[in-house]
């Protein structure tokens, strides 16, 4: 549902993937222009879609998501870069609510594309009454697709994209108008603009009818986030009004660790553990696997759910950094879980 960027990114990856995709929008042209680019093989709501991917504008997300759940048999998730206020509002076994953390400087189908998704964080925020069948099967597709999927509680992942994504939109927009308004007194200035200057501030190129809704759905967070920048750049300005040259030193130092410490991809196989986790016999207990790895800084480098012989319960099968594996262990274990480790060679 809704055939724009990241809804026809989805529908060109399932297409390409052999999935029959239907598609729907509220622009009829937009409907018939997907079917002859081959992105969809038919148009609407399909009653018996495994799966539906709600891609709404944030506000009509909960509305859309209950429209789907009504009018098919199958699963729904949704896309949208704001969750609490959707998983308080669909509050249903069949619906996990989903935010892929990826994009494009282009707009509607003219930019879908479908490998966008391969190496992204697909994060998924189960809630208590999201069956365990339901957030596997979701993470399941979203994994097919080439994503890194992460579950974080709705209300976690709304204060953490204000501070990895809203507030730096808003800060690249920020500075991008301070340059534009100095380059009216110096002529010279956008031209003399380098790589730095446009590499923080190409996110302001994205579509700004978007971020109205999103900075109304999650004010709360991204007041907080710009409350910490704001008050961060005040420290700033003092130490270099101070000329304190240790301080500053020691905040750009650890800036730049702390830069050179964000996590990539491309761990090795001998670098990685297999860790069979039995799922246990209660609520949410599938998506707790995720939460858990994500409040332990454990990235999870791919997974599968298999049958149990013990009966019908499931196994999670995932994979981890070798270095992180005790620690998740421990955790899984304080928490009730049964994990087995194996280190690969």
């Amino acid at each position: 549902m809704g055939l724009g960027l990241i809804g026809g990114s989805i529908a060109r990856a399932l297409t390409d993937r052999g999935w029959h995709v239907s598609g729907d929008d509220t622009d009829p042209q937009r409907c018939v222009r997907a079917q002859e680019m081959g992105l969809v093989g038919a148009l609407g709501l399909d009653p018996t879609a495994e799966i539906t991917f709600v891609a709404t504008p944030v506000l009509t997300v909960a509305d859309q998501a209950k429209r789907a759940l009504a009018e098919t048999i199958g699963l729904v998730t949704d896309v949208g870069s704001v969750k609490a206020a959707v998983v308080a509002a669909v509050d249903h076994p069949r619906f996990v609510g989903g935010h892929p953390m990826a994009g494009s400087e282009l707009e509607g189908l003219d930019g879908a594309d479908g490998s966008m998704f391969e190496g992204a964080v697909w994060v998924l925020t189960p809630s208590s009454n999201t069956a365990d069948t339901t957030f596997s099967a979701v993470a399941a597709v979203v994994a097919e697709l080439g994503a890194d999927v992460v579950a974080l509680p709705a209300d976690r992942h709304d204060q953490t994209v204000a501070v990895i994504s809203h507030v730096p939109h808003l800060t690249a927009a920020t500075l991008m108008g301070l340059a534009s308004e100095r380059s009216e007194e110096h002529a010279a200035l956008l031209r003399l603009a380098a790589g730095g200057f446009r590499d923080m501030t190409r996110i302001a190129s994205g579509q700004p009818n978007i971020w109205l809704d999103i900075c109304a759905e999650n004010r709360t967070a991204i007041l907080s986030a710009l409350d910490g920048l704001i008050e961060g750049l005040q420290g700033m300005r003092q130490v270099v009004h101070a000329d304190d040259r240790d301080e500053l030193y020691r905040r750009l130092a650890h800036a730049r660790d702390a830069r050179a410490n964000l996590p990539v991809r491309g761990t090795q196989p001998s670098e990685l553990a297999e860790m069979r986790i039995p799922i246990p016999d209660r609520p949410g207990a599938a998506a707790e696997v995720f939460t858990l790895a994500a409040e332990l800084g454990v990235n999870i480098d791919s997974f599968e759910v298999v049958h149990s012989v013990e009966g019908n319960r499931g196994v999670a099968v995932v994979l981890v950094d070798a270095t992180m594996a005790d620690v998740y262990r421990g955790g899984l274990i304080a928490r009730g879980y049964r994990p087995a480790v194996q280190r690969l060679s």
